[in-house]
């Protein structure tokens, strides 16, 4: 049964000991709302494919919990970018030969990092571990702001929810830092 907690409201070591068992989130960032877990936990990560109806080549993100952890897994060209953290961005990266982030996209070289300016992302740097990041919404709907706008068929199937009331900003601007010319995919509405 899922539980609704006001945001301001939550047991931290609860949520930290839930996050590393791979207890699935909806939770608020520093633009709209998402669904995540453990990245690590691939049981979870496919639950979370399958809770928004999305195909397996469409790649997730992740919420880094840090910058050295971002240095750690994912090639960068240009530090600068690295600078903008944390904020209202998603940068994809190609992964480097030996990280373990391999796991979350299989069949792809990239992955998509944030790090939210909220303090949801205090909770995922104290776990210390990267975290799914995506707008919770089925696939190719519109992203929710507001959690009572969330599908019951979601909701149902998620163990946490996070309400810290109405987001009133738009999702994050993607942007391509796999080459040397980085290039934006999606920009904020």
């Amino acid at each position: 049964m899922v539980k609704i907690l006001n945001f301001k409201d939550i047991d931290s070591k609860e949520i930290i000991k839930a996050m590393k068992a791979g207890a699935i989130f909806i939770y608020p960032t520093d633009t709209i709302y998402g669904i995540g877990c453990n990245a690590n936990n691939q049981d979870s990560v496919n639950k979370i494919r399958a809770i928004k109806g999305r195909d397996s080549d469409k790649p997730f993100s992740v919420i880094a919990p840090s910058k050295k952890w971002v240095y750690d897994n994912v090639v960068i060209n240009n530090k600068n970018y690295i600078k903008k953290l944390p904020g209202p961005f998603t940068f994809i990266f190609n992964i480097k030969p030996r990280s373990p982030t391999k796991k979350i996209n299989k069949g792809f070289g990239s992955l998509g990092v944030r790090i939210p300016d909220h303090p949801f992302t205090k909770l995922v740097q104290k776990a210390g571990i990267p975290f799914i990041t995506t707008s919770v919404n089925f696939s190719s709907q519109m992203p929710v702001r507001l959690i009572k706008k969330i599908p019951n068929a979601i909701l149902k199937k998620v163990d946490y929810v996070l309400d810290d009331g109405y987001l009133h900003r738009y999702p994050s601007t993607i942007i391509n830092l796999m080459d040397e010319t980085p290039t934006i995919i999606k920009r904020r509405m």
